[in-house]
């Protein structure tokens, strides 16, 4: 298929089409099927013998969740649940997250790389291993309701003064009548 792609005898469109149709009766998608499944099985083959490769999965999987888990707490609102019905507005929804979480990913992350070139010029030793180790889903540090000051519960407001600086002529008598207050002669 790829080579008669390749010398245009078949169009991409048609060869789209024909895989689109997933006919089990079609021969090209049977047998791009059946691939698929040879290259999942080897894949499948390969993980469970490499050990190396479980573990890059499993902390690749496991930093993907830490995103996830770290993002859904940021997004406390509502528990998380977004309870508008229109498509546009839980887009927007998601979208803030995300780029709230990554705002605040970006901002543990410099944190982070101070702290790090403080003890380095310290004199401390930190290698690639203890880096790996460190995560900006940090939220020690974040005060997600903000911070509110009560000192200012102890000031006294300064008085009310009622009187208002306000011209209050009357109103020519067109102005009324246009206004609807009084009617023309």
């Amino acid at each position: 298929m790829a080579i008669s792609v390749r010398e245009g005898a078949i169009s991409s469109s048609t060869l789209l089409k024909r895989l689109r149709s997933g006919s089990r009766k079609n021969a090209t998608y049977t047998a791009f099927r059946e691939v698929g499944r040879v290259i999942r099985t080897e894949q499948l083959l390969r993980y469970l013998s490499d050990a190396p490769l479980r573990r890059r999965a499993t902390a690749a999987t496991n930093k993907v969740e830490a995103f996830n888990g770290f993002s859904q707490w940021l997004g406390f609102g509502n528990r998380g649940v977004i309870t508008d019905n229109d498509p546009v507005e839980q887009e927007k929804a998601m979208k803030f997250n995300a780029l709230l979480t990554n705002a605040v990913v970006f901002h543990s992350a410099l944190d982070i790389a101070e702290i790090v070139r403080q003890l380095l010029e310290e004199g401390w030793e930190i290698g690639p291993e203890e880096l790996a180790r460190i995560s900006p889903y940090l939220t020690e540090h974040i005060n997600r309701f903000g911070e509110y000051s009560t000192h200012e519960l102890g000031l006294q407001p300064e008085a009310y003064d009622q009187k208002l600086d306000v011209d209050f002529t009357p109103l020519r008598e067109q102005d009324q009548v246009a206004a609807g207050f009084g009617t023309a002669a």
